[in-house]
């Protein structure tokens, strides 16, 4: 009885692990973290006049644009890339070989005298291959600066999830700056983040219908044709 109760648990253990693969959040390849908190505030002087505060963080007329660890910005996602790829090879080699044994008394195996021998090899190869790639990505994501470069270059990430039905769509971006591509509505295009890694996945049931099993992935892998 024992036995059999420890054997109900670990059943019971696989079948939850793998309720909760189906939805589990997953993997990324964007820069980390993907979100901070801005520093805290030092003690400074109190409320010394109706319009200037020498305890604001930014002067009254500063322009809002990002600029500092834990501000926002929004990136504007206007990615389209087209690749085309074609080869063609062929390779044909031809060969014949003729010869024949003469009439030779003395010669061993004479009774082969006036064989003709033919031989011939011929080897055709024509490959052929062609590839293209068509990829479009609309959208904005809002990101949150978690590092400034000595240079000022900003480092942003940040993560959109989306949940509908049962799944959850996660938009993730990460990316190098550059504060002068920043417009005065902190905006700034995709195309114009270095080092940029975009993400689009999704979780639950209906992403799990689409992934192939570990068990097929291994045997597909280990087959050798």
């Amino acid at each position: 009885m024992k036995g059999q109760a420890l054997g109900a648990m670990a059943m019971a253990v696989l079948l939850l692990s793998g309720c909760a693969s189906i939805y589990s959040t997953p993997p990324t390849v964007v820069h980390q973290p993907m979100t901070v908190r801005p520093e805290a505030r030092t003690q400074m002087a109190p409320a010394n006049g109706s319009i200037y505060q020498a305890a604001q963080l930014r002067p009254l007329f500063e322009d809002r644009r990002a600029r500092l660890v834990g501000d926002t910005l929004t990136i504007n996602l206007v990615e389209r890339n087209t690749a085309q790829k074609r080869a063609n090879s062929s390779a044909t080699r031809d060969s014949d070989v003729t010869g024949g044994i003469t009439a030779a008394s003395k010669v061993p195996l004479s009774g082969l005298a006036g064989m003709d021998l033919q031989a011939g090899v011929k080897s055709d190869f024509e490959g052929k291959g062609a590839s293209a790639a068509n990829n479009v990505f609309n959208g904005t994501i809002t990101v949150t600066v978690i590092e400034v470069y000595p240079n000022g270059n900003l480092l942003v990430s940040g993560e959109k999830q989306m949940a509908i039905n049962q799944g959850n769509e996660f938009i993730r971006f990460s990316g190098v700056i550059n504060p002068i591509t920043v417009t005065a509505a902190n905006t700034v295009q995709s195309t114009q983040v270095a080092d940029a890694r975009i993400e689009y996945k999704g979780s639950g049931y209906i992403d799990e219908s689409n992934t192939m099993g570990w068990l097929q992935r291994f045997f597909v892998a280990v087959s050798p044709f």
